[in-house]
């Protein structure tokens, strides 16, 4: 049992390996896809909180909010995400991609946004 083991924890150390050049790119999808996920509910509260202001402050927060609050978020988060994840042993970083989209993918289910 224990060669068992050992040879399922060897199996997942090397395809976890295999994530780490691309840990950028996986923090970035992961940012990105929770911001997918949450964007219409902030988008929700802003447009309720601005709903009696002018078209020009409207449309203002619009593209702040969308174009700069979150491409901000996405290319400040990204690298601490990733950087957080290289520090994991490589059978623990395959785990942790793999739950986090799981988590994200189920929020966005249970949201009726899939």
């Amino acid at each position: 049992m224990d060669r068992t083991m050992e040879q399922i924890i060897s199996i997942l150390h090397q395809v976890g390996t295999w994530l780490y050049p691309w840990l950028n790119e996986i923090a970035t999808a992961i940012v990105a896809c929770t911001l997918v996920v949450f964007g219409a509910d902030i988008n929700r509260f802003l447009r309720r909180k601005l709903a009696s202001r002018s078209f020009v402050l409207r449309t203002l927060a619009f593209v702040l909010v969308n174009a700069f609050g979150y491409g901000l978020l996405i290319i400040s988060v990204s690298p601490i995400l990733a950087r957080n994840m290289a520090s994991l042993p490589a059978h623990w970083l395959l785990f942790v991609v793999i739950f986090i989209f799981f988590i994200i993918g189920a929020w966005a289910q249970g949201n009726r946004q899939v």
